[in-house]
């Protein structure tokens, strides 16, 4: 049954993505309009997280494999990411506000690579029960969005300081997470180790490679909504934005426990097709919002409560894609990969093509000041992007030959 398991990857899912979801989608609103920052440097800020799990892979595959339980390296990365997080509200200046959130970044991002990885190794039935541990990961989310807007500091330094204290929180509450003692330790070092290389030999299959290539290109769109929906929502008056869009993840959650009777029955390539399909209709509809009419709140809350199928059917099927093609021994390197992929890459290249899409479609007063955005050019813009990608992963994305379920995985510490 595996309960007590179940229920502190649970809690800690919980706090890993309430420190997530306190900052994450108000942070745009902040930084335009409490910190006066214009589209390009605030697609900067978002792009930092990407910076930072690029950086993941380097640091886990060095020292996590070698040096380090998971637990424990959990533990210091929540402390030291939370003692960050609280610096921040003390820069004001992008020159030093940004390197600060990288710095953040690169201290948080490991810990969702390690968590998975843990969670994968311990549970005896990972596509069965990893969504369901999951669900919490959107509970979370949803309470540190509903906290922010009932302290109402979705544009605060507050946020900064929430966020801060439940990282230090999660952080200790990792100890309390299953042993995970280092795999590779006393084992010689090798430079494809460390890289994560060992997973590349997986792009030796065509499926898998094209199963790569679509989740590097829908990460490219897919950040758009990141970057943009709280400086929209901030244009059109909205109050509360933050616990509003909380909406996406109680959507999530109803999906997460959808997700592995999809899976069962569609196959990998029918769910992340449907994942990229609501991509490209949640930004029509937010395209549509942007002309007044009776029909724009409808619209905006339509695009939100897409969240589930946007994210579950993407990057949770993704990542249990990624274990069902990858072995005990390269499971932490594969896993790494994909988050290298999904927050690194992906990310960069989407969160700086927001920003500079959200410079051009700014609209000044006569004395440079902005007064808005032409919105319906900005959101059409991820929304054809979407059906680019979606056109590739129809043409050539297979699903991998069925194989019988792994079961439990060996006894065996994690990478």
């Amino acid at each position: 049954m595996q309960t007590s398991l179940k229920v502190k990857l649970s809690a800690f899912n919980f706090l890993q993505y309430f420190i997530w979801g306190v900052w994450y989608v108000s942070m745009g609103t902040y930084l335009a309009n409490t910190l006066k920052f214009g589209g390009q440097e605030i697609g900067a800020a978002y792009g930092a997280f990407a910076i930072g799990s690029m950086i993941s892979p380097f640091f886990v595959g060095l020292i996590a494999d070698r040096y380090f339980a998971s637990e424990k390296l959990l533990a210091g990365l929540g402390i030291l990411g939370g003692a960050v997080m609280c610096l921040l509200p003390q820069l004001t200046a992008f020159a030093t506000f940004y390197p600060a959130l990288i710095l953040y970044c690169a201290l948080y991002a490991p810990t969702l690579a390690l968590g998975n990885s843990l969670a994968f190794h311990h549970l005896a039935d990972a596509q069965a029960d990893f969504p369901r541990v999951k669900r919490f990961a959107s509970v979370g989310w949803i309470a540190g969005g509903l906290a922010l807007s009932a302290l109402k500091a979705e544009q605060s330094a507050i946020q900064w300081y929430l966020a801060g204290g439940a990282s230090i929180l999660c952080g200790l509450f990792a100890l309390t997470l299953p042993h995970t003692p280092p795999k590779k330790m006393g084992a010689g070092l090798r430079i494809g180790e460390v890289l994560g290389l060992d997973a590349l030999a997986l792009l030796k299959k065509p499926a898998f490679a094209v199963f790569i290539l679509c989740m590097f290109l829908i990460c490219i769109p897919l950040y758009f909504y990141f970057v943009m929906m709280g400086i929209y929502l901030t244009e059109l008056k909205w109050e509360g934005i933050a616990g509003k869009m909380t909406l996406a993840q109680v959507a999530d959650v109803v999906t997460l426990s959808l997700l592995p009777l999809i899976l069962q029955r569609f196959g990998y390539k029918k769910t992340i097709v449907l994942g990229i399909l609501a991509w490209a209709l949640r930004y029509f509809l937010l395209a549509s919002s942007a002309n007044p009419s009776a029909l724009s709140t409808a619209l905006i809350f339509g695009g939100i409560l897409l969240h589930g199928v946007c994210y579950d059917f993407l990057f949770i099927a993704g990542q249990l894609y990624v274990d069902d093609e990858s072995n005990e021994r390269i499971r932490g390197a594969c896993q790494g990969f994909i988050a290298f992929i999904l927050w690194g890459a992906g990310a960069f290249v989407g969160t700086m093509l927001a920003g500079k899409v959200l410079g051009i479609y700014t609209i000044t007063d006569a004395a440079g000041q902005v007064v808005g955005h032409h919105w319906s050019k900005i959101w059409l813009t991820p929304a054809y992007l979407s059906l680019g990608v979606l056109a590739v992963c129809l043409l050539f994305f297979r699903d991998p030959p069925k194989k019988e379920h792994k079961g439990a995985p060996p006894e065996t510490p994690i990478p």
